[in-house]
């Protein structure tokens, strides 16, 4: 019996002796947070990140390239046009997500993030699929500048998440 009652104790101080190191190390990862927050600076009113601009232009030109390539389809390709059901719904997610960001909304800048993780991803499976040279080269440049588009936009979304506040008088 002894020597169950030993273990179970050594069993119990470890189980604290863990649960005090996640609370120090919860409590350094909140100081580094807290930390890296106040040296954010929140946006003034009509201000916009050069990262975000630079996606607004980016949507925008999407939408207007799905548009010519639909209306142009039957020049560029011998396959049939798709149907307008496929191209719209597209379209309008893209305009609006477009008109969002030049509008520094925070749900755009998580869209068009969200968007560019699907990107990342795909052009990561084909890369690892990529048959040529070529095709593993586009890809690689696919999925590097998805992923520099993403890491720059972290920022720019902390600093839109942040409300502004007055100055005390």
């Amino acid at each position: 019996m002894a020597n169950r009652e030993r273990k179970r104790s050594e069993r119990q101080k470890r189980k604290a002796r863990v649960a005090q190191r996640q609370t120090e190390i919860g409590e350094r990862t909140e100081a580094k947070n807290s930390a890296a927050r106040e040296q954010l600076e929140p946006l003034t009113e009509g201000e916009r990140p050069l990262i975000v601009t630079l996606a607004a232009v980016l949507s925008a030109l999407v939408c207007v390239l799905s548009v010519v390539g639909w209306a142009l389809w039957d020049t560029l390709r011998d396959e049939p046009q798709p149907s307008l059901g496929r191209v719209v719904p597209f379209t309008l997610i893209v305009a609006v997500m477009a008109y969002g960001l030049w509008q520094t909304r925070y749900w755009a800048v998580m869209g068009f993030q969200a968007a560019l993780a699907l990107i990342a991803i795909i052009s990561g499976l084909g890369l690892v699929g990529s048959v040529t040279v070529p095709l593993a080269i586009g890809n690689l440049a696919l999925l590097v500048a998805a992923g520099a588009l993403f890491y720059f936009m972290i920022r720019a979304m902390a600093r839109i998440q942040m409300p502004y506040r007055a100055p005390r008088e």
